[in-house]
Parts: C-alpha cells; structure tokens; sequence
C-alpha cells in the first residue's frame, strides 16, 4: 500500500485542542453506550417484558456490531479519507442512539443497538487523524489521553447508569450520551479539516465478508455460550465456524493485492504483542466492571456483602475511572522519553496487583477501593501505551486498520472476560442463588492469573531501535521516527 498526501496540504497544525475535543466527546460516548445499559438490563427486559437471555442481546448486538464494522470502517477511512468517514460514523451513531432512547420494544432497541456499534471505529480513526494532523511531539500524549478517554467511558457508564435508571429512566441512558453524539458530529463537520494522508485503493469486499462472519460466529459462542451451554452443539459449531473463519481469513488476506487488514503487520512484534495485550486487559476491565459492583451490592447480612444499591455501588468506580484520566496523559509522557514498553509493562502489573489484592482479602472497603485505583492506573497507562505501541510500528497509511485489529483484540477480551467471569459467578451460589464468598474469590483469581499473562506480552514488545528494525524486516514501509528522532527534529525546529 502506498501512503499519498494530498499537494499543497499542510499535514501538521499548531492548534488541535478542538480537534482533540471533539474526537474525545465522539469516543466517550461510544465507551459510555458500550457499559451504560449493563447494569441496567434487568429494568429493561422487565419494562419491555422481555427475558433474561432476550434482553442480554441488547449487549451483544453492539458487541457483534462494533467488530464487524470497526476493522471495514477504519479501512474506509485510510482510502476515502478519515474526517469523511468519522462524519459517517458519528451521525449513524447519532441514529441508533435515537432509535434506542425511543423504542418500545426489544427488536427496535436491538436494532438501535446495532447502528451504535457502527461507532467502534472512532478510535481508530482518532488516532489516525491525530497523527496525522498534530505535530510529532504532541502525538504520544495526545494518543494517551484519547485512548483513556475509551476507558474512562465504560466506567462512567458503569457508574451513571444506577442514578439515570432509579431518578429517570432507562430511555435516559441513550437521550444523555446523544448530547455528547452531537456536539462531536458538529464539530467533525464544522471543526475538522480532511487528513492528508490516504491510501489509495479499493475496499477488500471479500475479506471483510470472511472476516465478518467468523467475528460474528466467534463473539456470538462467547457471548451466548454461558446460557446456551458450553457444550451444547450451537455453541462449539459457532466457535468452530469463527476458528475456520479466521484462518480463512488470513489466507484469503495474503493473496489479495491490496487486503483489508496487510497480513505483514501481524508479523511485526510490535503490532502482535500489543494486541495480546489489548485481548488481555480487555478481559481484565470488564472482569473488574462486573465483580465490583455485584460485590458491593449484596446484602451484608450475607458476611461478604455490602448491602450498597446500584447508584452507591457504581460511586465505588469513580476512583477507577479518575486514575484512568490521571494515567493516560502521563503514559504518553512516558511513551515519548522511554517508548510505550515502559508504560505498558507498569500498567500490566498495577493490574496483577489489583486484582490479587481483593483475591487475599476483599472483607474491607477500602480493599475494594484499593483494588479499583490499581485497575484505573493500569488501565490508563497500558490503554494509552498500546495506541502509542501501534503508533510507532505501522505507517500512517495504516494506522487504520492497525488500531483497528486491535480494538477489535479489546473487544472480543471483553466479551470473553464478562462471560468467563460471570460463569465463575454462577457456578458458586447459595441455597438462595446469591453468589458466594468463594465465587468473588475465585473470580478475582481468574482475572489475576490472566493478567500475568499481559505482563509477560508486555515484555515481549520491543524497544525503540528493535520495533523498527523487526517492522523493517517484515517489509512494512515509511515507519514514524523512532522516540529519539521526534527529540531531534523537534528541537532542531525550535
């Protein structure tokens, strides 16, 4: 693929804090809608007389949605152009949302569901255009603090949705987010110029049929597997599809001249560590969105329990979500001394320990609440560090469909993460089927052990000199300055 810039386009501003502005509003309500209805579902299946495993696909259809057209549109986005496509994107987000706030039953809610997850590829988008349009020396901070941004949103929809719910109702949960939906879709209209940057080609139209259909098949067994049954036929045929889908994928994706994800970036260390990482803490996040607050608010005459309602239970997250805030601009900070590896490797660890704190002991609040700064921290910090890792081990004309491949890494860990832990849950229950001590313990277990394993994918990923060296060799092209190099060409410029 070749990477064009448009003749006369001055491809790095000064400005961009509007710009910055309005691409974190877009992400924060993408990240805000993906959690917000969770802790709700039981309202909204009772309002729109719908089951426990009608309702659940409310998630799921956003989830399946987000994969599938988060790799097709950020594709889109290096071809046609980024602003373009983002514009595209926010307003059928905008569309969803209203369709969802409005609805009166479950498929028309589902549906709405589904236009949302169209807005899964506004990081990478993001990214791209921050690339793109600001100078290299604001770059890694910039990227951190947007990439935070996707965290703190799921955590504030996590905390937003009790009080929203009890004082108005679950319609709510779409008519706020859609304020945000607005002002970011004006401001891409109005406030962004067009990236410079392209990549001329065509859309892989075969590739992405593939590569949608084994998403679907993969994260719809995950998704379903726990009500469904493990292993009841649908759900290891689907898993079985999603595996052949995949490696057809891959196959189809080599021979193709101008593919929708270039399969030489999966060989970059750079490229693939980062997306284990992203699979990994993924999983983490949303273990910990889930064992929380289910802690939290069972009665305290259990001996383990809080006895918190849900609008308390989710102020118990308000310290995860500002540490998120906090540890995404420093990671950026950090990226540009010492590259992303540094972060990365911290924010692998803060989340080992914040969850092998509450596994010891979870009998205390303040554990819990311990337990919840450790999880923002990593977060912040790794989220931040895995977009700069990207960044720095692709070409900007395919900055796309790298950032890409790994939100969708994000998001399939997610789904494996809520639907791993919530087995662990409900395989541990009392008499009365509430969980037990011993289900939240294990539960924190799980999610320690896992993200053990993002410490040593953490240490996998390269330094500076070594990722651009490995990404050479892999054949990938007109890579951006090492850490050092954007030093020297800015105080050369200075």
């Amino acid at each position: 693929m070749t990477q064009t810039i448009e003749e006369g386009a001055d491809t790095r501003t000064k400005g961009g804090g509007l710009l910055v502005l309005y691409l974190a509003l877009g992400g924060l309500a993408f990240a805000v809608l993906q959690s917000l209805v969770s802790p709700a579902l039981a309202t909204i299946g009772h309002e729109l007389n719908a089951s426990t495993s009608d309702v659940s696909w409310v998630v799921t259809a956003y989830l399946l949605s987000a994969s599938v057209l988060t790799p097709i549109l950020g594709r889109l986005g290096d071809i046609a152009g980024k602003r373009k496509v983002l514009i595209g994107v926010l307003a059928v987000l905008a569309v969803g949302t209203v369709v969802a706030a409005m609805a009166s039953s479950l498929a028309v809610l589902i549906i709405g569901r589904v236009l949302q997850g169209a807005a899964g590829a506004i990081l990478p988008l993001s990214i791209g255009m921050v690339r793109d349009e600001l100078p290299r020396e604001r770059v890694s901070t910039t990227v951190g603090l947007i990439s935070a941004i996707f965290g703190v949103g799921a955590g504030i929809g996590i905390v937003a949705a009790g009080p929203i719910v009890e004082h108005l109702s679950w319609h709510w949960l779409f008519w706020l987010p859609l304020v945000l939906v607005v002002i970011a879709l004006i401001g891409a209209i109005f406030g962004m110029k067009e990236s410079a940057v392209r990549t001329p080609g065509k859309l892989d139209v075969l590739g992405a049929g593939i590569l949608s259909i084994s998403l679907v098949a993969l994260l719809l067994a995950i998704s379903k597997g726990q009500s469904w049954g493990w292993g009841e036929p649908m759900t290891l045929g689907l898993m079985a599809l999603g595996a052949l889908g995949l490696l057809a994928f891959v196959l189809v994706e080599l021979r193709v001249a101008e593919p929708l994800i270039d399969m030489k970036l999966m060989r970059v260390r750079g490229v693939w560590a980062t997306d284990l990482v992203a699979l990994i803490l993924g999983f983490a996040m949303f273990g910990t969105f889930l064992l929380v607050p289910t802690l939290l608010q069972l009665p305290a005459i259990t001996g383990y329990g809080f006895g918190k309602s849900v609008s308390q239970a989710g102020l118990f997250l308000l310290p995860t979500v500002v540490m998120m805030v906090i540890f995404g601009p420093l990671a950026g900070i950090l990226n540009r001394k010492y590259g992303p590896k540094l972060p990365m490797f911290l924010g692998a660890v803060f989340v080992v320990a914040a969850f092998t704190l509450p596994a010891l002991a979870h009998g205390q609040l303040w554990q819990v609440l311990a337990s919840g700064i450790l999880t923002g921290a990593g977060i912040g910090f790794a989220f931040a560090a895995m977009s700069n890792a990207i960044i720095e081990s692709v070409p900007a004309s395919q900055t796309g469909e790298a950032t890409s491949v790994n939100t969708i890494a994000r998001t399939i860990g997610s789904s494996i993460g809520t639907a791993v832990v919530a087995a662990v849950i409900t395989s541990n229950t009392t008499p009365q089927g509430l969980p037990t001590d011993a289900a939240f313990t294990n539960g924190f277990w799980v999610c320690a052990a896992v993200a053990v394993l993002a410490v040593f994918a953490a240490l996998a990923l390269p330094r500076a000199h070594k990722r651009h060296e490995e990404a050479e060799a892999a054949g990938v092209d007109d890579l951006p300055p090492e850490p050092d190099e954007i030093h020297l060409l800015h105080r050369s410029n200075a």
